[in-house]
Order: structure tokens, then C-alpha cells, then sequence
């Protein structure tokens, strides 16, 4: 069992850069939100709504209590033990076995008790006025301590299953979930704010999580210097998907809710060709290539590119690279705060009519993106350059302090480029749609050519 005992070493780092005096905010916090955690599990993961009675509610109580205090204890102190935790997972894992229950109640049970968790530490962060930075930081310390739960116990899922040969339950499956959980997991760091302390890359072989080195060995799968995840869309029922053709040094786990591959180094025209081959009539997202701190970043993008894909924002292919849709991908992470940007950037506007704030919008991003001549913007929106012109004039007379403004000129165009990633899945008017707006009305004394 020695790798059990790395296990648990490598695990008892602090589950966030958080500083250690919040634990003394947190611990008269921790009864009522466990009641409030497995409450919520049993609204909203029916097969343990059986457990809310009796014998099995206390049970249940004890091992959210559990992993509560260690999450706690790691904050007061990142060098606390955590075998107490790493065992009570790994019986939780048999238990579900036992109970012929899938993983993925116990997935959802632990997303329910993170989304309790989060309204608690907003609710409180609010009591104490605490830092939104340090809200963030919790935030993402909830969920890498989710993964460490869930790999954990999974570990003891297959251990009571035998290890039988499907691709979730085989070694190297389960290699590369620990090896996304050791990525997503953050070491210590400095500064209350959000998580920065990803463990850097290492030489091959080296100083990567221990449990994922020692389970590399056994399998014999050399630990890559770089490696690139790869995001699939989610198949009808679980366990349909087969993807033959892979190369054997690829990592699969295609039983996962949103299945995806980690091949080692960049994604070449061999490897491309083989993922071709694999997924067939389906499409694939590449993600970003990474040392392998970095694969939950990794396939984090890739699941994202793959949202954009399926919303139209991205055109869909059989291979879609990451790295071909960065900006996109960036202009688009966070729909409700470039919608208040656009709304902020563009507020002198919104005393006009839809079909004129729509044409001066569509001719401020030209100028912005292409700062070309009149007669140029005029080509490319096919208007006549006069109107152009005019349409300029009566930007600058409403916007000249923010078009003259290096950082508003910026935020500007970002506001506008996310205005136009939503456009292309909206519905467009029909060519002459606003033929009954008027051009905006300039201010008196600069009308004409």
C-alpha cells in the first residue's frame, strides 16, 4: 500500500492559498452547513433520499462532517494528516459498489454539497465583509478538494469491483483521473486572492504527484513533459461510446459524463490523424498542450471550445484546436460580464433607436478594428463614403473622450467583438429590416459632408 501512503501525504497540501485565520470563521459554521449539505444531497440526488432516515441519515452526516473538518483542518494548517478523510472516501467508494450505485450519484452528491458550500461562504463572506478575491480563492479551494473526494473515492470503487476491465475502472483510467486531480489540486501561495499556485512542470518522471508517478510505473506509461487533453461530446447513455484506433499511450476515460482523452505531447498530423480515425462522424476539441500540472486547464478550455461548438460560435469540424479559437474562447468565458461591458461602453447610445445604435455599432467596430480611410470602411460595409462620415462624425461627437482614451478605446472593442460573437447565433433581421430608421441625428451645427 505504499502508494496509498504517498496518496495521502500528497493530498494533505492546503486545498487553497486561503489564510490560515478564516478557519476560525469557518468552524462554527460547520454543523449547520453539513445538515444543510445533506439536506440538499437528498433533494437532489434521489437514489440517497432513502439515506434521510434512520441509521443511514447519521452515516451520512458523519462523512460530510468528515470531509469538512479535514477541509477546515488544511486551511488552518496545510500540513495536516489526512488519513482519517483518504479512508473514509476510499469505504464510501465500496459502499457504492456494494450498493450497486453508479459513481456518478456520488458526483452529484459532491457538486450538490460544493454549490451549499459556495452560498454559505457568499453569505458569510458578506457577515464579515470578507474580500471578493478571497471568495474566488474559496471557491476554487472548494472544487480542487471536490476532485481529491472524488478520486478518492473512486480508488475504493474499483478496489470493491475488482478492477474489472472496463475503461473507467482500468489502471490507466484511473491514471488519468488522479492525474487531472493532482493538476487541479493547487499547492501553496502566496496572497489572498485567486488561486495561483499550480505546482509547476517538471522533468518526466520527477517531481509529479506521487500517486500518479507510482501508478505511471505499474502501467507503464512514461510521464510525459507536456501533454494535450481532448474533449469529446457527451453520448447518449453511459457507456456507448468506443473510440477503437487509439494509440496505446493514450489515456481515456470515456465513461465520464463529458468523455475526453489525454495524449501525450502536441497534438502533430499522426496524431491527428489517428483521432480522425477514432471519433469517426463525431467532432473532438484539442485542447491547449501543457506540462502536466496543466491538463485540468487543459481539458477545461477544450470543454469550453466544445460549449462554443455546440452553441454555433465555433464552425463545427471533425478536429477543433483550441489554439485556433483563443480569443473567442476568452470573449466568450464570461457572457454576463461582457453583456455589462457592452452595456457600459455603449451607453451614450442607448438614447437611439435599435436600427441606429445597430449601424453606428457596426461601423465603430470597422473603424476600431481596421482604422481605415473613409473610403475604405465604405468598402467593407458597403456603403457610400459620405455616409461613413457621417455616421464618424456622430460617434466622435458622442463617444470622443472614450475614442480618444487608450483603455476605453480598448474596452470598447472588446465589448463590441463579444457583441458580434452573440450576433452570429441570433437571429438577423432581413437585408432593409431598418430601412425605416433614419440615420442618428447629429447634433446642430455638424450636419452635411
Amino acid at each position: 500500500m505504499a502508494q496509498t501512503a504517498a496518496a495521502s501525504q500528497s493530498r494533505a497540501q492546503a486545498p487553497a492559498p486561503l489564510p490560515q485565520e478564516l478557519a476560525s470563521i469557518m468552524w462554527p459554521e460547520l454543523p449547520g452547513v453539513a445538515e444543510e449539505m445533506v439536506q440538499e444531497i437528498g433533494r437532489m440526488v434521489p437514489e440517497y433520499r432513502p439515506l434521510l432516515e434512520g441509521p443511514d441519515r447519521t452515516v451520512l452526516l458523519h462523512c460530510v462532517r468528515q470531509n469538512l473538518t479535514t477541509f477546515v483542518e488544511l486551511v488552518a494548517d496545510p500540513s495536516a494528516d489526512t488519513a482519517q478523510r483518504d479512508a473514509l472516501c476510499r469505504s464510501l467508494g465500496r459502499l457504492e459498489a456494494h450498493e450497486g450505485r453508479g459513481l456518478h450519484c456520488l458526483q452529484s452528491a459532491l457538486r450538490v454539497a460544493a454549490r451549499v458550500g459556495l452560498r454559505r461562504a457568499t453569505s458569510v463572506g458578506t457577515r464579515y465583509n470578507l474580500p471578493a478575491s478571497m471568495i474566488v480563492a474559496f471557491a476554487d479551494a472548494v472544487f480542487a478538494y471536490a476532485d481529491v473526494i472524488e478520486s478518492l473515492c473512486r480508488e475504493g470503487y474499483v478496489e470493491a469491483r475488482g478492477g474489472g476491465d472496463e475503461a473507467w475502472e482500468s489502471q490507466r483510467g484511473r491514471l488519468l483521473r488522479l492525474l487531472l486531480a493532482s493538476s487541479a489540486e493547487p499547492g501553496p501561495a502566496p496572497g489572498h486572492g485567486p488561486l495561483r499556485g499550480r505546482r509547476t512542470a517538471q522533468a518526466p518522471g520527477t517531481a509529479a504527484h506521487p500517486t500518479v508517478t507510482e501508478l505511471a510505473q505499474r502501467v507503464g506509461w512514461p510521464v510525459p513533459a507536456r501533454v494535450t487533453l481532448v474533449a469529446l461530446p457527451a453520448e447518449t447513455g453511459r457507456g456507448r461510446l468506443r473510440l477503437p484506433g487509439l494509440a496505446d499511450d493514450v489515456l481515456a476515460d470515456l465513461e465520464d459524463r463529458q468523455p475526453h482523452l489525454l495524449v501525450p505531447g502536441e497534438i502533430d498530423e499522426e496524431r491527428a490523424a489517428m483521432l480522425e480515425t477514432a471519433v469517426g462522424e463525431r467532432h473532438a476539441v484539442i485542447g491547449v498542450t501543457v506540462p502536466p500540472s496543466g491538463a485540468a486547464d487543459s481539458l477545461r478550455w477544450a470543454r469550453q471550445t466544445l460549449r462554443l461548438v455546440e452553441s454555433g460560435l465555433v464552425p463545427a469540424q471533425r478536429l477543433i484546436r483550441c489554439e485556433d479559437h483563443l480569443v473567442t474562447l476568452w470573449l466568450a468565458g464570461d457572457p454576463a460580464l461582457a453583456e455589462h461591458l457592452a452595456a457600459r461602453q455603449l451607453a451614450p447610445l442607448s438614447g437611439l433607436t435599435a436600427g441606429q445604435r445597430d449601424r453606428l455599432v457596426d461601423t465603430l467596430l470597422t473603424w476600431l478594428t481596421t482604422r481605415g480611410t473613409a473610403a475604405q470602411m465604405a468598402q467593407a460595409l458597403h456603403l457610400h463614403p459620405q455616409t461613413v462620415r457621417y455616421r464618424m462624425r456622430a460617434l466622435k461627437r458622442v463617444l470622443g473622450a472614450q475614442l480618444g482614451d487608450p483603455d476605453e478605446r480598448f474596452a470598447t472593442e472588446l465589448a463590441l467583438r463579444a457583441l458580434q460573437l452573440r450576433r452570429r447565433t441570433a437571429v438577423r433581421l432581413p437585408a432593409g429590416a431598418h430601412a425605416r430608421d433614419r440615420e442618428p441625428e447629429l447634433p446642430r451645427g455638424h450636419e452635411g459632408g
